[in-house]
């Protein structure tokens, strides 16, 4: 019996890799295209809100530092955490008024969203696994 947990364990890091690192990858490049393009676009969005110009730069922490940190399994659950942050933020900062919505093809206006969301949740809650730099051991990993 402990043989087969063995081996389901080893697939359960497998998944996790395979979780975190496309996870990292998708929203990371979101981040390198702010990075490229330069910080204007969230700035306009969060003065328009009436939130202080700093609250903007943090789109990087959730962009480019949480994605980097779940591709290498360093930190995980907080790469994870700032992922979740910056999927909120967007959400009630941009695509508020769709919420709600179906898109013109019958899905979910915002999946793309709640699909970066509801996996950096999945991630924080299951770690990085035994496939990472961080190894299993570690409150934060």
């Amino acid at each position: 019996m402990a043989e087969a947990r063995d081996i389901a364990g080893s697939h359960d890091d497998g998944g996790k890799l395979v979780l975190r690192v496309a996870l990292g990858v998708l929203v990371l490049f979101h981040g390198v295209a702010k990075v490229i393009g330069g910080p204007a676009f969230v700035l306009g969005v969060v003065a328009k809100a009436g939130l202080p110009a700093a609250f903007g730069y943090a789109v990087y922490l959730g962009e480019v530092l949480g994605p980097l940190l779940l591709i290498f399994g360093v930190w995980t659950r907080v790469g994870a955490l700032l992922v979740v942050a910056n999927m909120i933020a967007a959400v009630l900062l941009a695509d508020m008024g769709q919420l709600l919505k179906i898109n013109q093809y019958g899905g979910y206006a915002l999946e793309i969203e709640a699909m970066y969301l509801f996996s950096a949740i999945a991630v924080a809650l299951l770690g990085a696994g035994r496939y990472s730099v961080g190894g299993i051991d570690g409150r934060w990993n």
